[in-house]
């Protein structure tokens, strides 16, 4: 019986990037077969929508943080940038 994959509502945000690096790496050697390879595209997409929530909020608590009497100083992230050398 095949291990029940960990709910990404659980996973913290590094836990989801080495999941996601995993599953890209089993579908770029293309020799899966046809069901699991759409299972596991799924679950990618899934990790994926999970880290940027994530990232959304980590982008929100700096706006906060960034705050100052005189409004919000802020610079917008782009989640590319931020993970191109992790």
């Amino acid at each position: 019986m095949a291990d029940t994959p960990m709910p990404v509502e659980s996973m913290d945000f590094e836990t989801l990037l080495k999941e996601l690096a995993l599953a890209v790496e089993r579908l770029e050697r293309g020799n899966l077969p046809l069901e699991e390879s759409i299972g596991l595209y799924a679950r990618g997409a899934e990790l994926l929508k999970a880290a940027r929530c994530v990232l959304d909020g980590a982008q929100s608590r700096l706006e906060v943080l960034m705050a100052t009497p005189d409004g919000l100083v802020a610079r917008e992230i782009d989640a590319e940038e931020f993970l191109k050398d992790r």
